[in-house]
């Protein structure tokens, strides 16, 4: 299969695109540049220089394609729409991805029992309706909503980094000790990347359209995270930081949505499509694998 697939040379894209030439499939790519794209070709993508912003090139190879997976940007409506617009009729399967933050509260460090399955309405804060609006585009365009967690692990394609993790590892070495949010007790749902590649491929082959899921296998506190951080980087016990303090240093957008809430969810789909994650512990990647990244 010819797959057209934005954000190759992201962790997300990077990972995915690997899964998917390993299982014979053929994989135009997205990238910005030509150094981008020299870094692609070396993982076997063929390049595809341009941006989000082209919506004729990202129509032109879609229709040339024989499949379509955006891994670049969830909050890209213009992209999006391009996409759906020339899959359209086409019975193409076109996968969007996006991010559980779009479930996330305003706690900066406090717990919540409120877990979120696939099929609940969900009324986002502000900051996040624009995320599931999109959402909600691909799916009435008989699109697949592939809905990440926390991701964690080394990258599988070309060098790239997940959000939260490294942020958490930058800070902490930076400053010698290792920081929460509040009392920590927020937990995020997450999902290690190889589980992740693994899925895009399944659903690239077996999901129906119009599907959504969340793509989860474990569930663990900030402040466990922060804690095996810590540990693993030899840096005593880790210290509570106060929310104005944390958005100072992280930004707003960081510090609320991807540190310091919570955001958890569990799902069944991709169960139903045969996949079985490997990984199951966020703190035991760290102690096993954390490099410092």
């Amino acid at each position: 299969m010819r797959i057209f697939l934005t954000g190759a040379n992201g962790y997300i894209g990077g990972a995915v695109a690997a899964a998917l030439i390993a299982g014979g499939h053929k994989i135009r790519g997205l990238v910005r540049s030509g150094d981008k794209a020299g870094a692609v070709a070396a993982h076997g993508i063929e390049a595809v220089i341009g941006s989000l912003d082209d919506g004729a090139l990202l129509q032109a190879e879609a229709r040339a394609a024989d499949a379509v997976i955006n891994t670049a940007s969830s909050d890209h409506r213009g992209a999006v729409e391009a996409l759906t617009a020339a899959v359209a009729g086409s019975g193409k399967p076109f996968i969007h991805s996006s991010g559980s933050s779009m479930v996330a509260d305003l706690a900066m460090g406090e717990p919540s029992d409120r877990i979120f399955h696939e099929g609940e309405p969900i009324a986002p804060v502000a900051d996040k309706a624009a995320r599931v609006a999109i959402d909600r585009l691909v799916l009435a365009a008989h699109g697949i909503v592939v809905c990440n967690t926390m991701i964690y692990g080394h990258a599988l394609g070309p060098p790239a980094q997940s959000v939260q993790i490294p942020a958490l590892v930058r800070q902490a070495k930076a400053s010698g000790v290792a920081r929460y949010i509040g009392r920590g007790l927020n937990r995020w749902s997450n999902v290690h990347i190889a589980d992740v590649a693994a899925l895009y491929a399944l659903a690239i082959a077996r999901a129906p359209s119009g599907t959504f899921m969340y793509v989860e296998s474990g569930e663990e506190g900030l402040g466990e995270i922060v804690r095996a951080i810590a540990a693993k980087l030899d840096l005593g016990a880790p210290q509570s930081w106060a929310a104005e303090e944390a958005i100072a240093f992280w930004g707003r957008n960081s510090a609320v949505y991807s540190l310091g809430s919570n955001s958890r969810v569990r799902g069944k789909a991709a169960a139903a499509l045969g996949w079985m994650p490997k990984h199951r512990s966020i703190a035991n990647w760290i102690a096993d694998e954390l490099n410092g990244e």
